[in-house]
């Protein structure tokens, strides 16, 4: 069994990425803590929406079914994601799908499977007849659920770290980072990206208790989460690259100015509205008044 001897914030630590073996097969079949931990994730995310359906006017059961049909499709959009831009060489289906290997199903990029539970979790809402954008809303609040925890998962397999911190207290080192980067402290994203994530949390919770529209939520979203994610992946030494352009970084960084740009035009176009209402109430009134002063001149003048 595979372990690492792990420092981090000065507390030395001996983990080992397989929480238990089941006897399955000639070796087994190893369960890694890497799946046992996003399911957690998944799982505190779904109550999530369970107890807030409601507030985002979602049918829970319906959203259920919903759900039961994204996850599979975003977990394999998540894996040809990782597949595509790692240039991971494949000999056939078997190996996209872990078959024939104790380790399983391997290799998989967040980015991939939020853009595959958007894509399906859209055309599942339109045939259960639930509201785009609400549900969006919902799920972007759970998304991040999901990503705080999930991350520890890349802590215990000793991935998505980043350079050298120098002397830095939050500095981590292991016989991984050591062997892939010599010795010293590196960053550690997974914890960056993990806090960010957390704090969006509470963020996004809280500004989705006074909504403006459906939709906003997931534009917060994918704002606070693009730009957390643009900064620390210029720090990871393992990201996915097309030629020298670091692929979620590129991709992060788009998300994050569409998302700003769409909230702007939204935010001029309601301020333009509510000046031109103001404008026609404000005629109004005047038109009224000044009905009201002609009326009474005319009764002023009948009287003489």
């Amino acid at each position: 069994m595979t372990t690492y001897n792990v420092t981090i914030f000065g507390i030395h630590l001996k983990i080992s990425p397989i929480a238990f073996t089941l006897p399955i097969g000639k070796d087994g079949w190893d369960i890694y803590w890497y799946g046992i931990i996003i399911a957690t994730g998944f799982l505190l995310a779904v109550l999530y929406g369970a107890k807030n359906a409601k507030r985002f006017n979602i049918n829970f059961d319906k959203l259920l079914d919903v759900v039961l049909i994204t996850t599979p499709v975003s977990i394999l959009c998540a894996r040809t994601y990782y597949v595509i831009f790692d240039g991971e060489k494949l000999s056939g289906v078997s190996d996209f799908f872990g078959f024939g290997s104790n380790s399983g199903f391997s290799g998989l990029a967040i980015y991939g499977g939020v853009i595959g539970a958007a894509v399906c979790g859209t055309l599942m809402c339109r045939c259960k007849k639930i509201k785009i954008l609400d549900a969006l809303d919902l799920a972007a609040v759970g998304f991040l659920i999901g990503q705080a925890v999930g991350r520890w998962g890349n802590f215990m397999n000793q991935e998505a770290y980043g350079s050298f911190t120098g002397s830095s207290f939050w500095g981590m080192e292991s016989e991984r980072t050591i062997l892939e980067m010599g010795t010293g402290l590196v960053h550690p994203c997974f914890l960056y990206e993990s806090i960010w994530c957390i704090c969006g949390f509470f963020v996004l919770n809280h500004l989705s208790k006074k909504r403006e529209f459906s939709g906003q939520i997931s534009l917060y979203y994918c704002a606070w989460y693009g730009f957390g994610r643009a900064i620390i992946e210029l720090m990871r030494t393992d990201s996915l690259m097309i030629g020298p352009i670091k692929v979620s970084f590129a991709l992060s960084l788009l998300i994050c100015l569409l998302a700003i740009a769409v909230l702007i035009m939204i935010k001029v176009k309601k301020s333009e509205s509510e000046e031109s209402l103001n404008y026609v109430e404000v005629f109004s009134d005047n038109t009224e008044s000044t009905n009201e002063t002609d009326n009474e001149d005319l009764k002023e003048d009948k009287n003489e």
